[in-house]
């Protein structure tokens, strides 16, 4: 009957378009979809109609849709917004030099076009190109001075260039901290949580990596080990595709609150209202942080550990978590604004990611030659890092070196470079994501792992040694760059922690040399993981949970004292 047609046929097509918008906004993605579904049922080459749909697809987890929709957009109408949603969709499925050219092209549509500029600076960050990425994210912020996720960028990768000290990175995230926090310091609230310094106490992690994540693998040993007599554990969770790790942490929880589509004012009033007494940020600056809710001040004691053992710049952020090792005596503290408090042994808690095999025999015996790797976040591989392997490549005959990267042009640069130095293709290998069994199993492939400067591996020496395969690695000017120094430490090889790069080599191709030592370690490594502080998950507890009871005390004094 007459006036019983969808509310959307009805509509103009730019009012249907807004409808669908609105449905999306509301998280009715189904409806969303049905509204686009029937503007092109009338109008198959509405190329804003496709567009949106493919944004739409993508947002759902569905980026090789998104790739299809978008593209065919792009040969109606082409516009700059459409190359950027293009961009992200290929970047998801780690087609990066697609992504790349993509992101390009929405620039050159139109420059002003601020998150295009910052997505660009991602993807140049994992061709190991940070020096790009940097002045990629800069220009962003030319376009876009309150793009605060472009702040926090420059602020992870000038840790991967070694030309910046601990100093100087701190005063860039004053800087951040100044423009995107203090603002909100005027609107901080008493704090009524009960003053006792003795009683239970309620513990907020946040993060958007409760996930098959180092964040997620390198929470699960604490939260399953907290003493829940003695704390009351809330995890609020900005995960937008919850796993197998995040249905764990959730276990291990006693409260959990989804904050995916949840504002940092909102969020920081559920952790006001929650009476969380110390509040734990597991990101620093890395992506999808919710600093914003730290800047709010919801809980009395806050604090920054696990995300990197660097500083967030907050004057809301009370103390951050390191060790022994990342931040030995005599280390000048004053290049954090939060008070450094070192665990007893580690910063680290190790759990393999999942299923493990047992190391097998020594690759080098069989195959007459010397397998190097490195498995780590290929935008730490600077040019630096290149050069050193290959100056160990070309002091270790016949070697080769496997390298975890994603695909795409930036290996044959690689190869180049390696070529440059005199190094053959065939001794180079590259390896892209792997399923979790798949990724440890290939640690029966090869004798040693280079570690990388000056951002070491965290957890990902940990695996490394775990199967067995010993570390070497380099100490640096910040604690990023200490982590395989802490962790060698705790397994009793700190010996295999170069101070230069000099020594580096020289260990490295000692090592390599010395077949008896590597199939020595080979069979012990496992058992000195497990015996050490890295893999005894209720000392950490203990240990983590002392250094909260403490903050908690401080504050209970202070404020009595101010009372």
């Amino acid at each position: 009957m007459p006036g019983n047609e969808p509310k959307s046929v009805m509509m103009s097509v730019p009012q249907a378009l807004e409808l669908a918008l609105e449905h999306k906004r509301a998280g009715k993605f189904v409806e969303a979809e049905k509204v686009y579904q029937q503007i092109l049922s009338q109008q198959p080459n509405n190329a804003d109609a496709l567009h949106l749909m493919g944004v739409l697809a993508f947002d759902r987890g569905n980026a090789q849709r998104a790739i299809e929709l978008i593209q065919q957009a792009i040969s109606i109408k082409p516009i700059a917004g459409m190359y950027y949603h293009l961009g992200n969709a290929f970047k998801d499925l780690d087609q990066i030099d697609a992504s790349e050219n993509a992101f390009r092209k929405a620039i050159e549509l139109k420059p002003n076009i601020a998150l295009a500029h910052n997505n660009l600076g991602n993807v140049l960050k994992v061709q190991g190109k940070p020096k790009e990425a940097i002045g990629a994210y800069r220009k962003a912020l030319e376009y876009e001075s309150d793009l605060a996720n472009a702040h926090s960028n420059i602020i992870c990768v000038m840790h991967l260039i070694d030309e910046f000290d601990a100093a100087t990175i701190l005063q860039e995230t004053l800087k951040w901290s100044e423009k995107y926090a203090d603002p909100f310091k005027a609107f901080i609230r008493p704090h009524l949580n009960d003053r006792n310094p003795d009683r239970k106490l309620r513990i907020g992690y946040i993060s958007s990596d409760f996930r098959a994540h180092v964040v997620g693998w390198n929470l699960l040993p604490l939260i399953r080990e907290h003493d829940h007599k003695k704390h009351e554990i809330y995890c609020y969770s900005g995960v937008s595709q919850p796993d197998d790790v995040t249905a764990r942490v959730r276990f291990y929880s006693d409260r959990w609150r989804n904050i995916v589509q949840v504002s940092d004012q909102d969020t920081a009033q559920m952790i006001y209202d929650d009476q969380i007494d110390i509040l734990i940020d597991l990101s620093v600056h890395s992506s999808s942080h919710r600093l914003g809710v730290f800047a709010r001040k919801p809980a009395p004691v806050q604090a920054t550990w696990l995300g990197y053992a660097g500083t967030t710049g907050l004057s809301t952020m009370d103390y951050r978590l390191s060790d022994p090792y990342l931040d030995p005596p005599g280390t000048d503290l004053s290049v954090y604004r939060e008070q450094t408090v070192c665990l007893a042994h580690s910063f680290w808690c190790y759990q393999p990611g999942g299923e493990t095999v047992v190391p097998g025999p020594l690759p080098a015996k069989d195959a007459g030659f010397v397998t190097f790797c490195s498995m780590n976040n290929f935008s730490k591989v600077t040019p630096a890092v290149m050069d050193l392997w290959a100056k160990i490549l070309n002091a270790v005959p016949r070697s080769r070196l496997v390298l975890y990267s994603k695909p795409g042009s930036h290996q044959e640069q690689v190869r180049n470079r390696f070529a440059g130095a005199g190094i053959s293709l065939e001794r180079l290998n590259f390896v892209g994501w792997q399923p979790w069994l798949h990724y440890i199993n290939l640690y029966n492939r090869v004798d040693i792992a280079l570690d990388t400067f000056p951002w070491g591996g965290g957890i990902t020496n940990c695996d490394s040694l775990y199967m067995g395969v010993p570390v070497v690695s380099l100490s640096g000017r910040t604690a990023v760059g200490r982590g395989g120094k802490s962790i060698l430490t705790n397994i009793g090889l700190p010996e295999l922690a170069a101070r230069t790069q000099e020594e580096y080599l020289d260990i490295a191709v000692k090592l390599a040399g010395d077949l008896p030592r590597l199939t020595e370690l080979r069979r012990t490594l496992r058992q000195r993981m497990q015996q050490s502080p890295l893999m005894n998950a209720k000392r950490f507890a203990r240990d983590i949970e002392a250094a909260y009871r403490e903050m908690w005390r401080k504050w209970c004094e202070k404020s009595q004292a101010e009372n």
